[in-house]
């Protein structure tokens, strides 16, 4: 797919309304389509959510583009809603967040394999590990308190297996932060830091709202403690952004990530139902694009090409098993560390307050450890294993 920043224009502002039904419509089959339909699903809402924040900060901050942002807003936030709903009541709440987990991963390895600034890729290796480790241990509590199998909703694209524990990614906030890009960075790395922190924003929200609905207390620690950790994910992909844009600037870099994202979506869907939406809002975005360089132009007498190059979009995320090259990562970076905004290659040399901060938070003892102590999968999960020990028994 071809797609321009440019050139291309897209469904007009003024033209694009949903109706609550069209909001509301039919959701994804948990085991019947693709995981990577439901990845798509998960990501986008996480871009939508992201470029809703970025507008409303923007709408607090420059007087002149307010009813442009409104009307923005307010597309943006029925966008969301035609998405997020796309995840139905079959799925369980853990099972959601299987989802997310396995989005985070799959999505991350691509961004790492596409990014062309070394030290940022590494960045992007370094957190993936602490999602793939958070999917083993949300795997592990699936399986106790549902009996279910999380490979049911990862359909075995996603390894489930531990990487760098979940009880050593709490680090001193100092510690999670990465420079930035320079003003001369290409746009794919732009797109790539916006879509992850955006992605990792929704996530820990998530968490933050369905981890205390739990009644069991393991998982409502667990969920607790990766939300603190997404949080610093957060942080992490969040400060690889040049602090140096302007606010316009970034709402230009978000609508351009917007349209890339949904462009990837729709050459990769394979439900015709659900390529259908993202093919509309493809449209819609590019609508959002038009409207948003025009304000770039009148308000900062800027060329948008000074932000985006020539227009053109970079390589898409590919939506697809990444499980070789993550193994490759798990075995040469789990026992990496921060100091500062560098990456280091043992615990050894890790920053000394993320040591203290460490100590201070798992002195009760670690959800993560809990949650996944004896856990190791097997087909069938461990309520069949339990009926084979019963089964095997001696009868009294």
């Amino acid at each position: 797919m071809t797609i321009h920043l440019f050139q291309d224009k897209g469904t007009a502002l003024d033209r694009q309304r949903l109706s609550w039904k069209d909001m509301v419509g039919k959701p994804i089959s948990k085991l019947d389509d693709d995981a990577f339909t439901r990845v798509r699903a998960i990501l986008m809402n996480g871009v939508e959510l992201d470029a809703l924040r970025t507008k409303q900060v923007l709408l607090r901050m420059n007087a002149d583009a307010r009813p442009q942002i409104a009307q923005l807003m307010r597309v943006e936030q029925h966008q969301a809603t035609t998405i997020n709903w796309l995840i139905g009541a079959d799925h369980s709440p853990l099972e959601t967040t299987i989802g997310y987990e396995q989005t985070a991963i799959e999505i991350t390895a691509s961004v790492a394999r596409l990014e062309p600034d070394s030290y940022l890729a590494q960045g992007y290796r370094y957190a993936l590990l602490e999602d793939f480790d958070h999917l083993y241990r949300y795997s592990a509590l699936l399986d106790r308190l549902e009996g279910k199998d999380a490979n049911n909703i990862t359909q075995g694209y996603t390894d489930i297996v531990p990487a760098r524990a979940t009880w050593v990614h709490h680090r001193a906030p100092e510690h999670d932060l990465l420079e930035p890009y320079g003003p001369d960075a290409v746009l794919a790395t732009k797109l790539h830091a916006l879509t992850l922190t955006g992605g990792e924003y929704q996530t820990h929200d998530y968490y933050m709202n369905i981890g205390p609905l739990f009644a069991d207390p393991v998982a409502r620690q667990l969920y607790a403690e990766i939300a603190s950790v997404e949080s610093q994910h957060i942080t992490h992909y969040g400060s690889m952004l040049n602090p140096h844009e302007t606010p316009l600037e970034k709402l230009l870099i978000a609508e351009a990530c917007e349209v890339w994202n949904y462009a990837g979506c729709v050459e990769q869907e394979s439900n015709p139902r659900i390529r259908a939406i993202w093919e509309m809002f493809l449209d819609y975005e590019l609508g959002h694009f038009q409207v948003v360089q025009e304000l770039f132009k009148r308000l900062e007498r800027r060329d948008p090409a000074e932000v985006l190059g020539d227009g053109a979009l970079p390589a898409f995320i590919r939506f697809e098993s990444h499980r070789d090259y993550v193994r490759e990562v798990v075995d040469a970076e789990t026992d990496f560390r921060k100091d500062g905004t560098r990456f280091v290659q043992t615990p050894a040399e890790e920053g000394e307050t993320s040591l203290q901060y460490r100590e201070a938070v798992n002195q009760g003892g670690s959800p993560s450890r809990a949650a996944s102590a004896t856990y190791a999968w097997t087909p069938g999960t461990e309520l069949v294993r339990e009926a084979q020990a019963s089964a095997d028994m001696p009868a009294l």
